[in-house]
């Protein structure tokens, strides 16, 4: 990102910022063989990742096929992934003979993924988060594979620690982050036993102007509804980011997989958060409850020494999305609950 503009006037620019390559993934794309499997493409993050990948392959000056793979429910999206240059495969991960049909590729990035929702599906999330994983290592045994994870499968951690760290004991609270951690540990046995090359990448949490953490304490800020202080501190990454870091990933695997927690580096207060909110929109700021001295945290040390920093911050993240809620952009109206210290999602 040569410079950071003052505002995203509409989606179209949004999405373009969103799929802009780092020069680090395009010197990765560049230096990989193959081409690329998105699967779970049609999630929040999936579009603009596969776009970046393809953008990333183009400022490389290398020929790769980039196929994003998913039920496509929203036959729009599938549209627009394909003038985007991304090839789309519809298809249900579950189904193992619909996974056997899928086209080869020396790179795969595993998205799938459910946790809105798992609350009274219990046994759906467990197919999705954790047998799932097995079907996938199987096929794409011979590949390398980004695995997205989730700082949920380490728990609160004490504030005053700093984030939890990848050697950090796990654990998990709630069917969403245990079948998480079953979907990591699955991985891990196929990543063994086949030597596959893989990443897992615990990701909290991933932020644009349409979805994320910091978009629900503006929308409450704006709205004038009290912000709950039961998660007190969190952190944020521009998705840009997250996503150029798992790309750049598929470059780094390993076996047994290498764990690599992403994030910002700010531990962010959720109060300061809705305060500096309440001045950027010009509404008065209330609160509900008190903060613990424990949160969902990361310590992503280990991604930036592997990928660099962030390009955006946490700042420059108020400022857009502030700028954003003021004129009523359009949202993914999927609020992200992260204020549940249960995991009960």
């Amino acid at each position: 990102m040569a410079s950071a503009p003052n505002s995203i006037k509409d989606v179209a620019k949004l999405e373009e910022l969103l799929s802009e390559p780092t020069r680090g993934a395009i010197q990765a794309i560049g230096a990989l063989d193959g081409d690329i499997v998105v699967l779970g493409v049609g999630g929040k993050m999936g579009p603009t990742l596969a776009r970046m990948a393809k953008r990333a392959c183009e400022l490389a000056g290398v020929k790769r096929r980039v196929i994003g793979v998913a039920r496509f429910s929203d036959s729009a999206l599938q549209r627009r992934l394909q003038t985007w240059g991304v090839e789309t495969v519809r298809c249900d991960l579950l189904g193992q003979r619909s996974i056997d049909k899928l086209s080869d590729a020396a790179n795969v990035v595993f998205m799938a993924g459910m946790k809105f929702g798992t609350t009274g599906q219990e046994p759906l999330t467990w197919a999705i988060n954790s047998f799932l994983a097995g079907l996938v290592a199987d096929r794409y045994r011979n590949s390398r594979i980004a695995v997205f994870s989730t700082g949920n499968v380490y728990g609160l951690s004490p504030i005053s620690s700093g984030g939890s760290r990848e050697e950090d004991a796990l654990s998990p609270s709630g069917e969403y982050a245990m079948s998480c951690l079953g979907r990591e540990r699955t991985f891990q046995y196929f990543s063994s036993a086949h030597n596959t090359r893989m990443t897992i990448l615990r990701l909290n949490y991933a932020s644009e102007l349409r979805y994320g953490v910091l978009l629900d304490i503006a929308l409450q800020v704006h709205a004038g509804r009290a912000v709950r202080l039961s998660m007190g501190y969190l952190n944020a990454i521009w998705q840009a980011d997250a996503s150029a870091m798992s790309l750049e990933s598929l470059g780094c695997g390993t076996s047994p997989p290498n764990v690599i927690n992403i994030t910002g580096p700010e531990i962010l207060s959720v109060r300061a958060v809705a305060e500096e909110f309440g001045k950027r929109l010009n509404r008065p700021v209330s609160f509900e409850g008190e903060e613990a001295h424990d949160a969902l945290l990361s310590n992503a040390q280990k991604s930036y020494q592997l990928f660099g920093r962030p390009r955006v911050s946490a700042q420059q993240m108020m400022d857009w999305i502030a700028e954003w809620v003021s004129r009523n952009g359009t949202t993914l109206a999927k609020p992200t609950h992260f204020e549940e210290r249960a995991g009960h999602f």
